[in-house]
């Protein structure tokens, strides 16, 4: 099974969204952000999705070093943690950034913080969630292997797109992964596009999918891009 990012389709309602990806795929993934931000599970309960949830990630910093940001941006995944347990959905969140070089060590104690108040909260809503590697953007982290340690204990969403940009996907693979998201590019720019349009090495990629036993998300940037990513992918 192949699941969809309702990623594909951000510029729509997310009941359209996922009217249509209901012709496409058993399994969607909700980009919980911009016009399919989640006040609450009702929209997703019309339907009989198994789900994930992206949450909020743009506007937010768990690792931010302003202790009003930090919490507040800890409060909205947290929110969209019980919308995920409402639904059985597991989660995925981004890790945050600092601002400054000179902030990164103080920046790792205020991700970890967070992670560990989102740990409880998941603890008690009974919802799994994964942190997802970040692609080539100074300053976040998460953006290479060096960084695991700082989720020990929780699992990696691995985007390829973002680990191809930074040159090392092939060692992200070799690792356990707990959750994908699949979408191609050139190496140089996070375009999102169509599986076996850019050079990303697929294969091995199916191959870790197959080996983590996980359910990969399509998460490129047009619906027409994701139908024809997922007929290259069941070719492999």
């Amino acid at each position: 099974m192949f699941g969809v990012s309702t990623y594909c389709l951000h510029r729509e309602p997310l009941e359209n969204a996922l009217d249509r990806l209901s012709e496409i795929s058993g399994c969607v993934e909700v980009m919980d952000d911009g016009l399919h931000y989640l006040e609450t599970a009702e929209p997703l309960e019309s339907y009989n999705f198994l789900y994930f949830l992206h949450a909020p990630s743009r506007g937010i910093n768990i690792a931010s070093l302003f202790e009003p940001i930090r919490r507040a941006s800890v409060e909205m995944v947290a929110q969209s943690f019980e919308v995920a347990g409402e639904v059985g959905a597991d989660v995925v969140i981004h890790p945050g950034y600092y601002a400054w070089r000179e902030e990164q060590e103080r920046a790792v104690e205020k991700f970890q913080q967070s992670l560990k108040d989102l740990t409880r909260v998941a603890d008690d809503l009974s919802v799994t969630y994964y942190v997802e590697n970040m692609g080539n953007w100074e300053y976040f982290f998460l953006r290479s292997c060096e960084d695991l340690s700082l989720i020990q204990g929780i699992g990696l969403a691995l985007d390829v797109g973002h680990a191809h940009l930074n040159g090392c996907l092939a060692d992200f693979l070799s690792r356990p992964v707990a959750h994908f998201h699949l979408h191609d590019n050139d190496g140089e720019q996070d375009s999102h596009a169509p599986v076996g349009t850019g050079t990303i090495d697929f294969g091995a990629v199916m191959e870790a999918v197959r080996r983590n036993n996980a359910i990969p998300i399509v998460e490129v940037d047009t619906l027409e891009g994701v139908v024809a990513s997922m007929e290259v992918l069941r070719g492999l």
